[in-house]
Order: C-alpha cells, then sequence, then structure tokens
C-alpha cells in the first residue's frame, strides 16, 4: 500500500495526541508524594538529589520549569514534561506494534493488502493505548519522577533497533547502532533500567545478520549480551569515574593542583585517545572496531551529563545531597554506597551472626585542599558455613524483616546450624525459595502484572492482607476462590476508586497475541519475551526485595507491561484471522470490525482507571508542607523523617 508510512506516522502521532492530551487533564498542579516532592525543587533550582542523581531529568524538566508563568505552575510544568515523555512513549510503542505487525505478515511495506493494513494499524492502535492506560504506566505518566522519561528511552531504542534491522544491509546502517549507543548513554543520567534493553536488542542483531539459527548461536548471544549489559552498567559507569578520581587525587596530592583538575585532564585524555581511535580505525577501513569505538565515545558523551552533577554540587546549593563536588564523592554518588547492597548468587541468611566487619578505603578532600583516606566500614564478616546459593532472605536489618521471612517462607525451625555452643535456625533451600516464589515474585511482581491486565482490589498498599491491594477480575466465580465473597464489603472496600476490574480482556487478548507471534514469528517472538524478561522477572532476582517495603513497587516493573501490551496489540491480528475464517471474508471492513471489538480492553482500561488516576484537582503534599509550617513558630527547626515528610517542606 504507498500510504502505509504516511498513515502510520499520522497514527502513531493520533496516539501521541490522545495519550498527552488525557495525561495533562489528569496531572497534579502541585507536587505528588514520595520523590516528585525533591525532583521538582531539584530540577527547577538546578540542584543535587539523591544518589545516584538523574542529571539528564533535572536538565530537562529545568527546560519545563522556565516556561512556567509564575511559581506556582513551576510544579505543573515539571509534571507536564512526564505527561510528553509518557505519550512520546505511547507513539513509539505503535510503530513498535506495526513494524512488528508487519512482520507477522512476511511481507514487505508495497506488499501489504487493504486488509493486512489495517489490521496492523489497528494492532498499533490497541496496544498503544492499552498501554497508555494500564494502572502502572498511567501513574507514572502524571508525575514528576523519572520512569515516564526513562520509558521514553526504552521505546525509542526499541524503536531505533527495528529501524535498523529494515535497513541493515544498506550502507551506513550502523548509524542507527551508534544512536542506540548514545541514547543509551543518555539514558544513565535518567534510570538505568533502560540497559535492560540490551539483550532484546542483541537477539534483534543476530537474527538480522545469521541466515542459520543454532543452538551454539544463540548461547552465543546470550553471552554477547550479558557482557555488554556488565560492561556499560559494571564498567563503564563505575570504573570511568572511578580512574578519573585517581586521576585527581595524583594531580592533587602529587602534583599539586587543586581538586578536579586531575579528572578534566583524563577527561581530555580519554577524548583524545578515542577521536584517534576512531579516525585511525576510519582510516584503515576497520569497519567493527570503528564502530564500537564509535559507540563507547557516544555512550561517554551520554554519560557526560553527570559533569553537571560536581557543577553544581560545587556551587553549594541548599540541596546538595551527599555534596559529590570531586571525583571521589561523585564515584560514592553514583554507587549508592550509603544504601549498601544485597547479595544475589551468594551469601548469608539474615539469622547468621556477624564476627566481624569488612573496611574499604575512601577518599575525602580535608581541610587543606588535598584528598584523605578514611577507613570506613563495607560489610560483615559472616561464618562460611551459613553460607547458601541464591540467598532470598538476607537482611537482618530489623524485626519487620525477620518477621517477614518466617511467615513468607513459612520457616520450619528444623534446619539449625551449630555456631560456638549455640544452635541458630536457618532457612532450608526449599523455604528459601517459597519465599522467593511467594513473596518475590508472586506478590511483589505477577500481583502487580494482574493489577495492570485483570484488575485491582483497591489502592490501600498491601502487606499481605487478602483485603488490600490484590488482583481483582469481577467475575464473581474466579475471584471468589481467591478473595472470598466481594458482597457485603465494608464502603471504604466497596467503593475505593482503584477498584478496577477489567474481567481479563486484557490478559487475554495479550496471551492471543503472544501464542499468535510465537507460532507465526518465533524470532520476533524471543525478542519480545527477551524484553518481557529482563524488564520484569530479571528485575525481581536483581532487587532481592525484603518483606515490609515503604509502598507498593509497580513503577519499575513498567517496562515488562510495555513488553505485554505488543502481544495485545498483534492479538488484533490474530481476533481478525479468526473473524475472517468465521465469516469467510477478508479485507479492510474486517480487519476494522476486529480492531473495533479490540478497542474495549483500551476503552474498559480508561473507563476503569480514569476516577483513581484523575490527580487534577489534587493538592495534599502541597497543603501537608503548608500544614507543617503554620504549625510551627517563628524561628523552629522543624525534625522531620522520610520522604513524605521532607519533600513536602
Amino acid at each position: 500500500m504507498k500510504n502505509y508510512k504516511r498513515i502510520n506516522i499520522l497514527l502513531g502521532w493520533f496516539t501521541f495526541a490522545v495519550s498527552a492530551v488525557v495525561y495533562l487533564m489528569t496531572t497534579e498542579p502541585s507536587a505528588s508524594l514520595w520523590d516528585c516532592g525533591e525532583f521538582i525543587p531539584t530540577s527547577y533550582k538546578l540542584e543535587v538529589g539523591h544518589p545516584p542523581g538523574a542529571p539528564l531529568f533535572m536538565m530537562l524538566a529545568r527546560l519545563f520549569t522556565m516556561l512556567a508563568v509564575d511559581t506556582a505552575h513551576v510544579a505543573f510544568m515539571a509534571n507536564a514534561m512526564s505527561c510528553i515523555a509518557a505519550a512520546l512513549t505511547i507513539m513509539f510503542l505503535f510503530w513498535v506494534i506495526t513494524h512488528l505487525g508487519r512482520r507477522l505478515t512476511g511481507k514487505r511495506l508495497e506488499e501489504l493488502s487493504a486488509g493486512q493494513f489495517w489490521t496492523v494499524m489497528g494492532a498499533g492502535l490497541v496496544g498503544a493505548l492499552a498501554y497508555a492506560f494500564t494502572d502502572t504506566f498511567w501513574f507514572s505518566a502524571v508525575e514528576a519522577e523519572v520512569y515516564a522519561l526513562s520509558s521514553l528511552f526504552t521505546a525509542v531504542v526499541f524503536w531505533a533497533m527495528l529501524k535498523w534491522e529494515d535497513v541493515a544491509d544498506e550502507p551506513h546502517s550502523n548509524r542507527w547502532l551508534v544512536l542506540i549507543a548514545y541514547l543509551m548513554g543518555l539514558s544513565i543520567g535518567v534510570h538505568i533500567l533502560n540497559l535492560l534493553t540490551i539483550p532484546a536488542l542483541v537477539f534483534v542483531y543476530y537474527f538480522r545478520k545469521t541466515e542459520k539459527i543454532t543452538g551454539k548461536g544463540v548461547v552465543w548471544a546470550t553471552v554477547i549480551a550479558a557482557v555488554l549489559l556488565l560492561f556499560i552498567n559494571s564498567i563503564i559507569i563505575p570504573y570511568t569515574t572511578a580512574i578519573g578520581a585517581l586521576f585527581d587525587r595524583f594531580f592533587t596530592n602529587t602534583l599539586g593542583f587543586s581538586v578536579n583538575r586531575g579528572i578534566i585532564f583524563f577527561v581530555l585524555l580519554l577524548t583524545a585517545a578515542l577521536c584517534w581511535g576512531v579516525w585511525y580505525t576510519y582510516k584503515h577501513g576497520k569497519v567493527l572496531w570503528n564502530t564500537v569505538l564509535l559507540c563507547l565515545s557516544v555512550i561517554l558523551i551520554g554519560y557526560s551529563s553527570y559533569a553537571s552533577v560536581v557543577i553544581r554540587a560545587e556551587a553549594n546549593p541548599p540541596m546538595n545531597s551527599n555534596d559529590p563536588s570531586d571525583p571521589y564523592s561523585l564515584l560514592y554518588f553514583l554507587n549508592r554506597d550509603q544504601y549498601g547492597g544485597a547479595p544475589l548468587v551468594y551469601g548469608t541468611p539474615y539469622s547468621a551472626p556477624v564476627e566481624d566487619f569488612t573496611y574499604k578505603n575512601k577518599y575525602f578532600v580535608g581541610e587543606d585542599g588535598k584528598y584523605k583516606k578514611a577507613r570506613v566500614v563495607s560489610g560483615y564478616v559472616q561464618p562460611d558455613e551459613f553460607k547458601m546459593l541464591f540467598p532470598r532472605m538476607w537482611s537482618s536489618r530489623n524485626d519487620n524483616h525477620t518477621a517477614g521471612y518466617e511467615a513468607w517462607g513459612q520457616i520450619s525451625g528444623d534446619k539449625k546450624v551449630r555456631y560456638g555452643d549455640e544452635l541458630i535456625t536457618v532457612p532450608t533451600m526449599g523455604e528459601n525459595l517459597r519465599y522467593f516464589f511467594s513473596y518475590q515474585l508472586n506478590f511483589m511482581y505477577w500481583r502487580y502484572f494482574l493489577w495492570n491486565f485483570v484488575g485491582r482490589q483497591s489502592d490501600n498498599q498491601s502487606t499481605g492482607s487478602i483485603t488490600d491491594g490484590q488482583w481483582l477480575s469481577g467475575i464473581k466465580a474466579i475471584d471468589e476462590i481467591y478473595l472470598g465473597p466481594q458482597e457485603g464489603l465494608p464502603e471504604e472496600m466497596a467503593e475505593n476508586k482503584g477498584r478496577n476490574t477489567y474481567y481479563f480482556l486484557p490478559f487475554l487478548l495479550g496471551i492471543l497475541g503472544l501464542l499468535y507471534q510465537l507460532n507465526r514469528d518465533p524470532k520476533n517472538f524471543s525478542i519480545v519475551m527477551w524484553l518481557f524478561v529482563m524488564m520484569g522477572i530479571m528485575l525481581v532476582v536483581y532487587f532481592n526485595t525484603t518483606p515490609a517495603e515503604p509502598r507498593e513497587r509497580d513503577y519499575v516493573y513498567a517496562g515488562s507491561f510495555y513488553a505485554f501490551c505488543i502481544w495485545i496489540g498483534l492479538g488484533v491480528i490474530g481476533v481478525k484471522e479468526y473473524l475472517s475464517r468465521w465469516l469467510k471474508k477478508d479485507g479492510a471492513g474486517v480487519a476494522v470490525a476486529a480492531t473495533l471489538i479490540c478497542c474495549i480492553v483500551p476503552g474498559i482500561l480508561v473507563a476503569q482507571n480514569w476516577d483513581d488516576h484523575d490527580r487534577s484537582g489534587r493538592y495534599v503534599m502541597r497543603d501537608m508542607g503548608y500544614n507543617y509550617l503554620m504549625s510551627a513558630l517563628p524561628n523552629s527547626i522543624l525534625m522531620n523523617y522520610g520522604d513524605n515528610d521532607t519533600f513536602p517542606l
């Protein structure tokens, strides 16, 4: 069809317009709770927020806040940036779905019939608008947080890789790979979640460049994806700054320069080395190495947004978290040292005794302007006999964690380890895995997944109670099996605005699309599945979440729900095919009918979710801060604790 590209572009912008209007109508006129009250002032005044920072987010939000007519509208403009970023995400999702939908037909653009064309367009509309109105994404889309902008980077990177796939055999197609590397570098200045798209991107490359797919090839592609992910996350991000810090210490302590001169020299040296490498490989026709060095260069250019953190910290603004005004403090800021870490592969359970502490050296700038060394605690020394593989129940920070582990893991106390004269109860591997599957995977991921595609019981935070925060379908027989009778509920539960029921419709359409793509296009199915797993289940493993979280954490899994909405879109193609068989006819009319039938999914999502996602008249956070200040006498000192006490002020 001749006008495919033009109509595809116009409908993509249509999805942007629809979602942008909805988000701007439902966004909060002031700051929302949690981190939004920090991001807004730090963006408006370019201050330094909590580790590991989001400098690119803050610079972009600063541009939006400059458009505010007065300070009363600064918060709205910061929220509006998230609205626009989220709407752009929907637009790029539309183009991703139409690309994958066209691949299902196995035809080139100009070979599509009218029926196939409008089926693909319908798939894009249904899938993109379904994601626009899902519970988790809509929540992040209307507040000044990093997740909407992070989702935009994920959507653009995935779209760009599919654009590369279309032109992979043409000259200069590698420019798309360089663009993707640059976007990934930029995304570090927002949130590193975008890096989890790397396995999907590697498999797009592998399937496009390989004629015969083999098991060995799949294994090697997986290894390469893991290496690339570790290289960017564990080498480029920390070690670029760490090496710069070594240069800075040498220049300061040995050569007598002032702080930050050494890292400037290192940046210039690194820039010169990369420029020479790019020139040399281009001059000698080394295409692969030239592309690699170009990608590395643009990643570092994007990552350089963190220079703004040091510049602003040096200016000592009112909010200056951790004061990362030199390379070492920036390194500790990036590594989130103050938060500690969780064991992933090997470690001790929560009940293991502490024998000693481990230490490491840290450097700080003394009063004489030189770097001083300090020895600080970095971890615990615990007996080897307590260590286990895949430790899920690891935190001994407080009694709430212990109680949560014992409840979710159903600790029997049957396994004990002797330590001196004492027998200490430790979880068995079965109990360890029970906690993983019941709490981390089921309660902290699949429950959120079902919120978005089946329904939600309420917006009350749940700690595991069957009466709050569970999934709910609206189908009485199914809900009563899991939740018990749903009649005669208290008013605060029955009329909770977060009580949304979708009757499994988004879920079923997504499963249909998943199975349809699996049968018709297994290569691209595996790519979407990589995205779904990396943004969901692998994050569950990585976070190693403790019990008693202070708030629901569904927002971190939005990328996984993005992938599922691709399948929701592709489900339209499956519905159209089954409808054609039933009607024994094909064509544009059947495609439009299938699209209209499937529009029930985004329709029910927007209808059910509107009331609990409409923040247009909400001023709770602003009023909390105002009430704190009005309750204090002149010259009082306010002692506050936690995000929702601190950030309103």
